[in-house]
C-alpha cells in the first residue's frame, strides 16, 4: 500500500546541478517504483514521513499554477522532469499533474527532458510536440524481467518501457537511454546497446550508487536473490577494487568504436 498526500507547494521549479539542466521540476515528492537502488530516498529527511521509501506519494496538487512565465530567466532555459522522482509515476494517471505542468511550461519556449520508467509518457506527445526542444528518455538497468522484479518492483516492464523508446523515436521526438544504474556483475550493458542502438539517439551511463542509506537496501536484496555477490559487492564498494574504473572505459571504448554519443555519470568516491 502506498499512502498518498495532497499537498500545496510553495515553488516547483528550482535551480538544479543535473547536467544538461538549468532547472528541475518534481510534480511529486517520493516514488511508488520501490528501487532498492534509489539515491533519492535522502529526500525522506526533508518530508517527516516515517513510512519507508517507495512506500509513500506527495502529490503538489498546485503545481501547474506555480510554473514562472514569462520570466526572463526561465525563458529558454532548460528544464528537467525529473531528478527525484518519477514524472510518470501510476498516480499521474489520476492526477494528470505533469500534464498540466507540461501545458504551462509551453510559453517558456525552452528545452524540455523527461527521465521516466513509464510509457504513461507517450500520452502527452500531443502536448511534447508543441515544445520548441524536447528530449525523452528511459532508464532500466536490465533486460532480464525477474531481475526487474527483484529491484524496481512496481516500475513498468521492459518490454513496456522498449515499446515506448521506439514510439517516441517514431513520433520524431529526440530520446535516449539511461542505462542506470549499471549494478556489478548484473546489468548487461553491451546487449542492452545492441538491442537498442537502431532507435535511440544517444547514451547515458550511470554506476550503481550506494552512499547513503542505499547500502543497506542494496545488501539485503543481494543476499535474498544474489549471495554469491556480496563480498563482490563489498570489495567494489569498501575495498581497493578498480572494478568502477575499468567498466567505465570497457564502455567508453565499445561506444567509441560503435560510434554511439554517450555520456557518463559515474560515482568513483569511495564509500565509508
Amino acid at each position: 500500500m502506498i499512502l498518498v498526500n495532497e499537498v500545496e507547494s510553495s515553488s516547483i521549479i528550482s535551480p538544479t546541478t543535473t547536467p544538461r539542466a538549468d532547472f528541475v521540476i518534481n510534480p511529486y515528492i517520493g516514488c511508488s517504483h520501490g528501487c532498492i537502488y534509489c539515491y533519492a530516498r535522502f529526500m525522506k529527511r526533508f518530508t517527516g514521513h516515517q513510512e519507508k521509501w517507495g512506500k509513500f506519494v506527495d502529490v503538489k496538487v498546485n503545481g501547474a499554477q506555480l510554473v514562472p512565465h514569462p520570466r526572463p530567466k526561465f525563458k529558454g532555459s532548460s528544464i528537467l522532469l525529473s531528478s527525484v522522482t518519477d514524472p510518470y509515476l501510476q498516480l499521474e494517471k489520476k492526477y494528470e499533474l505533469t500534464r498540466r505542468i507540461i501545458q504551462e511550461l509551453l510559453p517558456l519556449k525552452g528545452c524540455l527532458m523527461i527521465l521516466t520508467k513509464s510509457d504513461l509518457v507517450l500520452r502527452d506527445l500531443d502536448i511534447l510536440e508543441k515544445m520548441k526542444k524536447v528530449e525523452i528518455g528511459f532508464s532500466f538497468s536490465t533486460l532480464n524481467e525477474n531481475l526487474r522484479k527483484e529491484t524496481e518492483p512496481h516500475a513498468k516492464t521492459i518490454e513496456e518501457r522498449l515499446k515506448a523508446l521506439i514510439q517516441v523515436k517514431e513520433s520524431g521526438f529526440k530520446n535516449f537511454l539511461f542505462i542506470s544504474p549499471i549494478l556489478p556483475y548484473l546489468t548487461p550493458w553491451k546487449d542492452i546497446i545492441d538491442t537498442t542502438r537502431d532507435y535511440v539517439d544517444y547514451y547515458m551511463f550511470e554506476n550503481l550508487n550506494v552512499n547513503g542509506t542505499v547500502w543497506p537496501s542494496v545488501l539485503k536484496w543481494l543476499k535474498k536473490f544474489h549471495p554469491h555477490l556480496v563480498e563482490e559487492y563489498r570489495s567494489i564498494y569498501y575495498g581497493e577494487s578498480s572494478y568502477w574504473i575499468e567498466e567505465k572505459q570497457a564502455i567508453k571504448d565499445y561506444c567509441k568504436k560503435e560510434k554511439l554519443v554517450s555520456e557518463f555519470y559515474f560515482h568513483h568516491k569511495k564509500t565509508k
